[in-house]
């Protein structure tokens, strides 16, 4: 259990070091800005999702903790592709995961992400977990902004 925490933790630093797209997208048609205002992190996730409803990029800019950066650089490697019905359906699978107290997560189920299902044990870290989820969220939703407050 010692070892693949090790691990975990070295995903998780390794991301943030080097976040997988990084950078805002001109052409982007889905856009949102999301605020975490316990601890300040501010994303801007950027869209574009083609007439069949499949996200073909998808990019985030901005800063956060190591545990919010980390999150959006793996959400970014897991949408690529997906349609919007699976990329909300992922969204919501983590988040219960790491919200949850009566169920243990599906990590299989949860891909990369499961690497951060550990913030459950550290309520505090869970906005700075989803911050990306719900901004992803929100630009799905034609919202422009949005607070895990």
């Amino acid at each position: 259990m010692a070892d693949l925490r090790a691990l975990y933790q070295e995903v998780i630093a390794e991301h943030n070091r080097n976040p997988r797209n990084f950078r805002w997208m001109q052409d982007a048609n889905r856009m949102a800005v999301g605020v975490n205002p316990l601890c300040g992190d501010k994303l801007t996730v950027y869209m574009k999702v083609d007439e069949n409803d499949t996200v073909i990029d998808v990019s985030f800019e901005g800063s956060g903790c190591a545990i919010s950066v980390s999150s959006a650089s793996i959400m970014t490697q897991m949408l690529k592709g997906r349609k919007i019905d699976e990329a909300e359906q992922l969204f919501k699978d983590f988040h219960e995961a790491v919200t949850r107290e009566d169920q243990q997560p599906d990590l299989e189920a949860l891909g990369k992400i499961a690497v951060l299902a550990g913030v459950k044990a550290y309520p505090s870290r869970v906005k700075c977990a989803t911050l990306s989820w719900h901004t992803m969220h929100a630009a799905l939703e034609g919202e422009e902004w949005v607070s895990t407050e």
